[in-house]
């Protein structure tokens, strides 16, 4: 919760539709979620987060600051949820991402995410459709 206020401006930088405090407040705050923060200097640079549930997880956001972005920083932190998915033995992973987004999009193949479905219209500002990206995980054993 101390970190809000960071994750927030994080956000708002990175998205043209940010969460507001209140909605990262109770996301954060969620049972069934999992954030974690990348610091460079003791400053957030960067969140991540996922949902999980019933051995499935939906990364929720990736955001890095502007001033830290292209030095990998978001790889090695989605690295870091997809390893938090597999200690908590998630058999499927999910997100969304913006069309456009040919970065994200090549780090999320890069991981072996294959594109499912097309949400028409899902973002907006400017209103453009999601790719839905799917990973399933290999069975583990605890």
């Amino acid at each position: 919760m101390e970190d809000i206020e960071a994750i927030y401006q994080i956000e708002c930088e990175s998205f043209s539709m940010p969460w507001s405090k209140e909605s990262l407040k109770q996301e954060v705050d969620h049972l069934l979620a999992f954030y974690s923060v990348v610091l460079v200097e003791n400053k957030i640079v960067a969140y991540g987060g996922m949902r999980t549930i019933l051995g499935e997880g939906e990364v929720t956001n990736i955001a890095v600051s502007k001033n830290h972005r292209g030095q990998g920083i978001g790889r090695a932190l989605f690295r870091h949820l997809l390893s938090e998915a597999t200690q908590k033995m998630l058999h499927t992973i999910t997100l969304e991402v913006r069309a456009s987004n040919e970065a994200a999009k090549a780090l999320y193949l890069s991981h072996g995410f294959k594109a499912i479905a097309i949400r028409k219209g899902y973002y907006q500002k400017p209103l453009e459709d999601a790719i839905i990206m799917q990973l399933k995980l290999p069975p583990t054993t605890k």
